[in-house]
């Protein structure tokens, strides 16, 4: 993570550019850690430069058990 909330991304064939969240997951506060898988737009008029659309979930783990009890 590099100051205001940039990142430095690497893609599959090696090229490295820095990104910024988009929108939607500024908004719901969606955290983006070293080692994610992430999906980009990349702007047409300057190839150094991107917006981090989607975070790929790589593990899910399986659904919480249903104990019976729930506090409400």
């Amino acid at each position: 993570m590099l100051p205001d909330s940039r990142y430095r991304v690497t893609l599959d064939n090696g090229h490295q550019l820095i990104a910024y969240s988009g929108g939607k997951m500024r908004k719901h506060h969606i955290r983006i850690l070293a080692g994610d898988k992430v999906s980009l737009e990349l702007s047409p008029y300057d190839l150094t430069k991107g917006r981090i659309t989607f975070r790929h979930l790589e593990r899910r783990g399986p659904p919480p058990v249903n104990t019976g009890t729930q506090r409400r």
